[in-house]
């Protein structure tokens, strides 16, 4: 094998293996046969046999499960590869701050804003950046905002209106409303925060928010920690299932197909072994398409509830993980269409114009000023490029790879539209936000 442009190992020619002569063909053929990845683990191998990737228990971390528990990095010469679980997202932010080099991680399943708010320095120590990439996106939706049983009555919905009397006559009372996310900035934290104020609730004002991580959030909930928090599965499910809660809504229902995590990694690692980088990526887009797959979800569920990685009964997690929504109030949906996307409808590639959304959203709450430059930054962070390549040397299908990396205009539930060439024509329109625009 040679290599291509890319790094990559590109395959010889018919005319070219003939010149070889039969030895050369014969030690090919062993090759490949060792080797699931052919010489690409061999002749043209990444440069580092390993990395420490850290994640957080959820299922849109499935990717990295499979990958690891099906042999898939070692696939593409990456046998070596730690998935690393982190107690909350605050932890895996300093462990990649730290880098591996410094007892840390190299890089990890990750809410999307956040390699942006690292390396910005938004939410680092000190406010000293550390420049993170994105190499591809992990999921489309697939996350939930769940309510206490306090609130069975009501069976809140899209339509938070009737939540925000219930919390008026409760904070007039003299008790304190709490809503839970998991990162301020973070994925959890837009959803809940718009679909709050959709229905007149200011996340500021009107109710206080709290960071709890995923894992901890139906316990919590137990013990009445909050009235309603944002996470991704298995914990809703979880929550329905212990008789905990309710689900309201899926995050689909507010964004059909939108994006939510990424793969993201140290920029100075990507920069240093390139060849691993989308060694690494190969490996992740191919488990997104193994657990995509319907015939595949009952191993998916089962992988997922291991120890190592959530610890959580299989119960917890197949249904929705099928598409089986039990909403917990009598509204059970078969089939969802806003059921956890791996790689159907480009789940996998990382569009700009979803980047310049989450960016454009935390300007909204105050992350960064409202003159703050989300395009050049995004041009910094988002590593398309390493995606494309690496779908290439994949074999992904031509009709597999976007031709554009905006999606064009998004719809939101409540009428509200994105348009990636105009973002703050879309900051206008909404009426509550943090921000003068």
């Amino acid at each position: 094998m040679t290599k291509s442009e890319t790094g990559l190992p590109r395959k010889l020619s018919r005319r070219q293996l003939l010149k070889a002569g039969a030895g050369t063909m014969a030690l090919l053929a062993a090759a490949k046969l060792n080797l699931p990845a052919g010489a690409f683990a061999q002749g043209a191998g990444p440069e580092v046999k390993g990395a420490k990737l850290g994640f957080i228990a959820l299922s849109d971390a499935g990717p990295l499960f499979v990958a690891k528990d099906k042999g898939m990095f070692a696939k593409y010469g990456m046998p070596d590869v730690d998935v690393l679980k982190q107690a909350s997202w605050g932890t895996l932010r300093d462990n990649l701050v730290l880098g591996s080099e410094g007892n840390g991680i190299d890089g990890a399943h990750i809410l999307t804003p956040m390699p942006y708010l690292i390396s910005a320095g938004r939410v680092t120590q000190n406010n000293v950046p550390t420049p993170m990439y994105i190499l591809a996106r992990l999921n489309l939706d697939g996350q939930c905002v769940s309510i206490g049983k306090e609130y069975a009555e009501l069976k809140i919905g899209l339509d938070a209106r009737p939540f925000k009397v219930a919390l008026d006559k409760k904070k007039a009372e003299g008790k304190s409303i709490k809503a839970a996310m998991t990162f301020p900035g973070g994925t959890h934290d837009l959803w809940i925060r718009y679909w709050l104020a959709a229905g007149g609730i200011d996340p500021d004002k009107d109710i206080e928010t709290i960071v709890v991580p995923p894992p901890q959030m139906v316990a919590n909930m137990k013990v009445g920690t909050m009235d309603c928090f944002c996470v991704g599965e298995p914990w809703n499910g979880q929550l329905v299932h212990q008789q905990i809660g309710y689900t309201a809504l899926t995050t689909g229902e507010l964004w059909n197909k939108h994006p939510e995590k990424s793969l993201g990694m140290r920029a100075s690692w990507v920069d240093k072994n390139p060849i691993a980088a989308k060694a690494i990526t190969m490996a992740i887009m191919e488990a997104q398409q193994w657990a995509d797959k319907a015939e595949n979800k009952d191993e998916l569920a089962a992988i997922m509830g291991k120890r190592q990685w959530i610890n959580c009964p299989v119960e917890d997690i197949v249904d929705r993980a099928k598409g089986k929504f039990d909403y917990g109030t009598g509204k059970v949906v078969e089939s969802s269409p806003h059921v956890m996307k791996y790689w159907a409808d480009h789940a996998s590639y990382p569009f700009k114009s979803h980047d310049l959304w989450f960016m454009t959203e935390d300007i909204r709450w105050g992350k960064y000023d409202a003159a703050f430059d989300s395009k050049a930054l995004i041009e910094k962070v988002n590593r398309e490029d390493i995606w494309r390549e690496a779908a290439k040397a994949l074999g992904v299908a031509a009709a597999e790879i976007p031709s554009s990396t905006s999606r064009g205009k998004e719809t939101f539930f409540d009428g509200k539209v994105f348009d990636p060439e105009n973002p703050t024509a879309y900051l206008k329109s909404l009426a509550i936000k943090r921000v003068e625009v």
